[in-house]
């Protein structure tokens, strides 16, 4: 129990401190705007970010790296601010939008804070092996991990979600539970 309680309180803190830390980037107007745009599936761009940021946070603080630039970087890592899905829809290669948004969300968040060279390099190089150029800190790798796993989750919760809501879906998960419970 007294384990438990333990945890709660470093969890408080942890979020204490980390939404000290990104204030002043959460209630820019510009980086607000990144709620008005979808990155995985019906997750906003604000929202996967805030999420790739807290997560990389703990796991940097925990490796003992500098969690401040990570948690800043990570929520400006996809400062893009515009529909990709929209944008490269007429282009060849829809993809395009991988190797060309950390550029533009990096020259976004440069106009609006001062970043140190970590945090920099933490946004240009987040979509690394597409980046090809091997991350220089070890904060980068944090975020991009970070970073693939959200889109994994967030990609897969919304195809749950979808066929949670499909008839056909919810009678095969109730056969295959009673199957599952005789066995």
């Amino acid at each position: 129990m007294r384990k438990i309680l333990q945890t709660k309180r470093e969890n408080i803190k942890n979020k204490t401190e980390f939404f000290s830390i990104i204030s002043n980037i959460i209630n820019n107007e510009t980086v607000k705007r990144m709620k008005e745009y979808r990155q995985h599936c019906d997750t906003s761009c604000y929202e996967h970010c805030l999420y790739v940021a807290y997560y990389s946070y703990v796991i940097a603080k925990k490796l003992k790296l500098d969690y401040v630039s990570t948690a800043r970087a990570a929520m400006l890592h996809d400062l893009f601010l515009y529909d990709w899905r929209k944008k490269y829809a007429k282009s060849k290669t829809h993809e395009l939008h991988a190797f060309v948004h950390p550029k533009i969300a990096l020259k976004n968040a440069l106009m609006l804070f001062n970043l140190n060279e970590i945090e920099q390099e933490i946004i240009l190089k987040h979509m690394w092996p597409v980046t090809i150029s091997f991350p220089k800190y070890k904060e980068t790798y944090v975020v991009t991990f970070m970073d693939k796993y959200s889109a994994i989750k967030e990609t897969y919760m919304y195809i749950k979600s979808k066929l949670e809501r499909n008839t056909f879906y919810r009678y095969a998960y109730i056969f295959f539970s009673l199957v599952v419970i005789k066995i």
